[in-house]
């Protein structure tokens, strides 16, 4: 394991209320770029009407897309920015509840709003990268 303090000062705190209809990953993805933040993370609470979580499939070194049609709840979504060379990624992870109580999760490839989406986003004063890990053929973020 490795480990750097990366803030032992003030943090800027943003407050995001995403609309219907609005696509969360790239709504993110732009206010980042926009804000030029290169190192954050948040969490998020609301609800989606269309959702594309992911799971890694490791030995195939791609995501099994996994597709729901229907109003979710975000129980739970918390994620990180960091900076590529072609500019901020959004990594978001997300637990989804369901009409009838039971939960989905994953990835977060992409979701549709409804009706809102209120995220908290502390950008950090430090830098991070992702660069590609040869060995899982993912991003990672660099330390």
């Amino acid at each position: 394991m490795e480990s750097r303090c990366v803030n032992e000062g003030p943090e800027k705190t943003f407050v995001l209320v995403l609309d219907e209809d609005d696509e969360a990953m790239e709504t993110l993805r732009v206010f980042a770029k926009t804000e030029k933040i290169t190192a954050g993370r948040f969490t998020a609470i609301g609800a989606f009407r269309e959702v594309v979580v992911g799971y890694y499939e490791i030995e195939k070194r791609q995501y099994k897309k996994i597709s729901f049609k229907e109003q979710l709840e975000v129980l739970s979504m918390m994620g990180d920015i960091a900076f590529k060379s072609d500019g901020p990624v959004v990594h978001a992870h997300v637990v989804l509840g369901r009409s009838d109580g039971t939960v989905r999760g994953g990835h977060l490839l992409e979701a549709y709003v409804r009706p809102t989406l209120e995220v908290m986003l502390v950008e950090s004063p430090d830098y991070l990268q992702r660069t590609m890990d040869e060995r899982s053929g993912l991003p990672l973020i660099s330390l």
